[in-house]
Order: C-alpha cells, then structure tokens, then sequence
C-alpha cells in the first residue's frame, strides 16, 4: 500500500451533490433519544406551546422550539455550561446536527439566537417542558412520587468577589478598608497599604445584608462546597426514591436555609406530579440533618407527610414552652422513624440517589458553575437540565445507557463480563483435547466475539471517541 499525503491547496469542488456526501450513521444515543421524543410528539406539542409568544406572519421564521430545547439538552449530555459552547460544539458535530434536524446545507443556531429565544420565552414554558418529560418517565413506568429525597447544593455565579459593592455607600472593597484605616488613624494610604492592612486586621466578615453584586444583585454571598468564599445561588432537587426522576429543580438564593425550603419543594414536587397524572400523593420525605426544625416537621405532620429526618447534636435537652401545637409531637414521631432500621435504609438510598442527581446535573452536566446572570434566567436552564437528566434515566430503560458517553466503555464491559467463559473454555480445551490446547487457544476469543455479536449489532458504525460522537 502506498502512502497517502495531504494536499492542503487541493481544489475543492464548487457544487456537490447531497446523496454524494459521505454521511456518517450518527450517534446511536442520540437517534434513539429522537425516535422516544418523535413517538411522544415533543415537537408539535412545544410548538404549539411557543406559539403564543410569536407574531404569526411577521418577521422572518425563528429557530424551532423544538431545536432550541434539544440544543439545551445537548449541554447537559455533552457537559457544556455554555450557551456559546453548546452552538460551536452543535455546529461541528455531524451527529449531533442529525439529532437537531439541521441539514448539512443550513447552518446551525447561533448562540445569540439562543439568548433571545430565552429571553422571549417565559418561565412557565420551560416547567411545561419539564412536566412533559414527567408524563414520558410515567409512560415508562418511572415516577412514584410516594417517597421523595430532598438536598441542596450550592452553584457558583457568574460575578466575582472582587465586584461587590456596599449597598448603602455604593463603595468598592477598596474604599471601605481606606476608610476602617482612616478610623484607625493608619492614614489613607495607598491600595497596596490597603491590602496589606486587610489581611492582618481580625475578625474579617462579608454580610449579605450589607454588599452586593453590581453584575448579578441575585447572587448571594456564601461558602462554597470546598470551603471557599463566593457568590453563589442554591440548587434543590427533589428526586423520586423508587426511580432516580428529578421531581422538583428549584435555583434559589444562596442565602436562605435548607429548612425554610422544605415545605415548598413538597408542594411544588406535588404540582409537578399532578401535571404527568401521577396520582399517588407523597406521603414520605427524606432530607439530611440541615432541614430539621420543629415547625417544619409540625408542617409536615399536618399534611400527612412523613419524614425520616436526622435529628443535630444538641448540649442540652429541647425546651417545648412557647412552640407550636403539635411540634412536640412531629418531633418525637420524626426521630423514632428516623432510628428506625426502614429510615436508615433509606438515608442510604437518599445519599446515593441525591448526590448522583447533583454529580450528573451540576459536575458532568456543566451545572456547576453558572454563565448566565439572575434568578430567572438560571433557574430556565437548569430546569432543562433536570429535563434532561430526567430524560437519561428514561433513556437507561429503554436503550440500555442514560448518556451518549456511556457507550464508549460498552465493548470493554462485555470482554469483562466474558473473561470468565473465556476462561471456562479454555479449561475445557485443555481437559477435552490435552494435545490440540496450544493450537486452539484463540479459540475462546474467536467464541467470546461471537457472543458479543448480538450486541454490538445495535451499533454497527459507531467508534467511540474521547468526546462519545
């Protein structure tokens, strides 16, 4: 075989046919995901629902509702935070522009097509479409909702600690140290004298009641997960303990407790269910030790709700005068289920279930850290994102992998799991035919290729890659 060169000054042809170009197959995951949203009808029903906010006849076409949610989703399987990485990465991918419904004659969505679609389209769409993929998990028999599993986690903004300003003064950081050092008769000094004077003073703290962003005023001053100091906002999920499905996706301020929003994430948990048409009401919660407070349980109690909550580590015994009717009692009941051999179990299953959610939606999925600024904005792509990985759990079922990338390591599964029978082959060659053995050792790899065939002929073009397309 001789050698083939590049030929960098070739040239290209003028006009090519479309049935001449060298088309790959696609992704699998992909084209599976699109035939179970073709069999829901997703496109016709989120046109219908975009159709509102449109002028009819005015102006040229937009962009396919359809097209701009499954471009969101692509950032949650494909792990791209942004909305400019999601159109570059969409426009590159062969298989993904498949996925999309863009030709190869046409160019994909721009990014700022993107941000006026997001911009036009309210609030309430995007939690339609996030019911919507509800009432699929329940075609497929995914959604309970008898018991959920409530945590938070935090998400950094996009605005820096260096940008906040006091609310009353209008003043940087930089002003209001020269002026602690003008009190302490230090001088006015340079910024240099300002910063050093900063880090040797004690007792330094940043309150939410006194600064903020002037980028993102949403943005809230808080501890990060691995201790560092940042504006952040609050993620909630509220995930069905019998299936993994995201019920409630709730970004609030950084700033308000675990506790206070329990109730809320309940009853917004409930609302979602009622629109898939799940009837059973939740009738369990399970949180970790921040969400407990006496009213909250009481709350609880008196919607019929029961909860496995860990109790914190109290110096001294609880006091009951001046609470309110039936906490006591809520109290009580909520720690003798939590001690329970039932509650444990289930605080296993909410540990795992609940940080699974926050690793695939915030750490693979490009959550964590969020490039768009105020609450509204925030919580419309998140909730896509739970859509999506809603999406991937139904997808687990009915195609046998949640994500695109998790087919790469499909081959390699299956020459793991046959390495026993390739091993029992070997010993029976050894056994049946002593002096063939050596001659027909390949013979257990040549069987074990066999047996995979029947798998992998649900992907015969596909070659995995280190970007899974």
């Amino acid at each position: 075989m001789s050698l083939g060169r590049r030929d960098g000054d070739k040239q290209q042809d003028l006009w090519i046919a479309t049935h001449k170009i060298a088309r790959p197959a696609g992704h699998p995951f992909y084209a599976a995901l699109n035939r179970r949203l073709a069999r829901a009808g997703f496109d016709r029903w989120v046109e219908q629902l975009c159709e509102p906010y449109y002028a009819d006849g005015v102006g040229r076409p937009s962009i396919p509702p359809g097209v701009y949610f499954r471009m969101l989703m692509v950032g949650y399987f494909e792990g791209i935070g942004s909305e400019r990485g999601i159109a570059w990465r969409c426009s590159d991918s062969l298989a993904l522009r498949e996925f999309l419904g863009v030709s190869l004659t046409d160019s994909t969505p721009d990014h700022s097509s993107m941000t006026r679609i997001r911009q036009r389209l309210p609030l309430g769409a995007y939690r339609e479409v996030f019911s919507f993929v509800h009432r699929i998990a329940r075609q497929e028999d995914l959604l309970s909702g008898k018991t959920l599993g409530i945590d938070a986690t935090t998400l950094e903004a996009n605005a820096a600690m260096k940008s906040i300003v006091r609310k009353d003064t209008g003043g940087d950081w930089t002003e209001y140290v020269k002026g602690l050092m003008a009190q302490e008769d230090e001088g006015h000094g340079s910024d240099e004298d300002a910063r050093r004077f900063d880090r040797r003073r004690p007792g330094k703290k940043v309150s939410n009641r006194d600064w903020e962003s002037p980028s993102d005023p949403d943005a809230r001053i808080t501890k990060m997960k691995d201790g560092r100091t940042h504006l952040a906002y609050k993620a909630v999920h509220a995930v069905d303990m019998d299936s993994e499905v995201i019920v409630a996706a709730e970004v609030e301020p950084a700033d308000r407790g675990d506790a206070q929003m329990l109730i809320e994430q309940v009853e917004k948990a409930q609302d979602n269910l009622f629109e898939a048409d799940v009837t059973p009401e939740v009738k369990e919660v399970v949180a970790d030790k921040g969400y407990h407070k006496g009213e909250v349980l009481a709350a609880c109690a008196v919607r019929r709700v029961r909860t496995y909550i860990p109790e914190r580590k109290a110096a001294r015994r609880r006091r009951w005068k001046g609470k309110p009717a039936g906490c006591q009692e809520a109290v009580y009941a909520n720690r003798r289920r939590a001690m329970s051999a039932r509650g444990r179990r289930l605080q296993r299953r909410r540990s795992e279930l609940l940080e699974r959610s926050f690793a695939h939606v915030c750490e693979t999925g490009g959550a964590r850290r969020t490039h768009l600024r105020g609450l509204e904005p925030i919580r419309k792509r998140y909730l896509i994102h739970a859509a999506a990985h809603n999406l991937s759990v139904v997808m687990r079922k009915v195609f046998g992998h949640g994500k695109p990338r998790a087919l790469q390591g499909l081959s390699s599964a299956l020459l793991r799991a046959l390495w026993p029978v390739q091993r029992l082959l070997e010993g029976l060659l050894r056994i049946t035919c002593p002096t063939r053995a050596h001659s027909l050792g390949p013979a257990p790899i040549r069987v074990a290729r066999l047996i995979c065939t029947p798998q992998a002929a649900m992907m015969p073009q596909y070659t995995p890659s280190s970007t899974g397309c």
